[in-house]
């Protein structure tokens, strides 16, 4: 990768001196989560996924779970303390964060908004989350992670992985 191809989210995390690796990959619109993670060689519980979300209140808020799992909901609202939380449509991605969908960061988006990193995370020394590209991946240590994107680590999925 050259100097000229960083992603904002590694411009950021220059700019912090946080150190990280970043992975490339050849992006396929039909990869799941667990495939992109099975190209990098990694397990699945160490690779994680950013979704963005509104809560009743009219608030957005960032969860980052691990690719195989799914957001529990009722957690996600317990956690942001609303009365309900809903996934935000596609189509507002792009202008509320600065990110496409499978491209989308906790770090380095448009504006700062409440982030919950689930906390299996801390159970590694380093996890992947998007580089802020489709097909670009970084690596990281969780509190660098939790650092930057001050993000607060919760108890947000759903079945066997909590």
């Amino acid at each position: 990768m050259k100097a000229n191809d960083k992603t904002n989210v590694m411009r950021v995390l220059d700019a912090k001196k946080i150190s990280y690796r970043s992975h490339s990959y050849e992006p396929d619109a039909t990869m799941s989560g667990e495939e992109i993670a099975g190209i990098l060689g990694e397990e699945p519980e160490k690779v994680f996924k950013t979704l963005v979300t509104r809560g009743k209140t009219g608030a957005y808020y960032v969860f980052v779970v691990p690719v195989k799992a799914e957001l529990d909901l009722k957690k996600a609202a317990k956690a942001s303390g609303e009365k309900a939380i809903a996934m935000i449509k596609q189509k507002e991605l792009l202008p509320l964060t600065g990110y496409v969908h499978g491209g989308c960061s906790p770090i380095g988006m448009k504006k700062q908004f409440k982030t919950y990193l689930h906390e299996t995370a801390e159970l590694y020394d380093t996890v992947f989350v998007s580089a802020g590209r489709v097909g670009f991946q970084i690596e990281l240590a969780p509190a660098d992670l939790i650092a930057v994107a001050g993000c607060i680590p919760a108890d947000i999925t759903t079945g066997e992985e909590d």
